[in-house]
């Protein structure tokens, strides 16, 4: 019961992770030039990033939807959360970058939302480790 909840949290975690992904990217896509003028990041980098979010979402949609999920995907998944975290800090601690108090804000939003989604990543799996773990004969007690 245990594996099945846990594979169960994984799986949600994993279809947040793709729908904020999706929902940012198509945002960024459709709106540059308006969220460029609010933020203070270049519209090219808005929409480049915004195909990036895109593909990434549907990767872990697709990801989200399998019968198995391989965990050192979710591995490679937690470690790109965790580079996309430290590059919104890396940006929002660029003296060149124009950015607004919005601009700011999202990149602060962004680094908490995929730090988050890592941490609950990390979750997910090691849950699935340390179940798939357990000897045979203590599950038959």
């Amino acid at each position: 019961m245990a594996s099945i909840s846990s594979f169960r949290f994984l799986r949600r975690v994993l279809w947040a992770d793709a729908v904020s992904c999706l929902a940012c990217g198509l945002l960024q896509v459709t709106l540059a030039a308006t969220l460029s003028s609010r933020l203070g990041l270049p519209a090219i980098l808005l929409v480049d990033v915004g195909l990036f979010l895109l593909l990434y979402g549907a990767a872990v949609l697709f990801l989200a939807t399998r019968i198995r999920i391989v965990n050192s995907i979710v591995w490679l998944l937690i470690a790109g959360n965790i580079a996309w975290a430290v590059a919104c800090i890396a940006l929002l601690l660029d003296s060149a970058a124009a950015l607004t108090v919005f601009g700011k804000a999202y990149l602060v939003l962004q680094a908490a939302a995929v730090a988050i989604l890592a941490r609950l990543q990390y979750a997910g799996v090691r849950n699935q480790n340390s179940i798939a773990s357990v000897p045979a004969a203590t599950e038959r007690n």
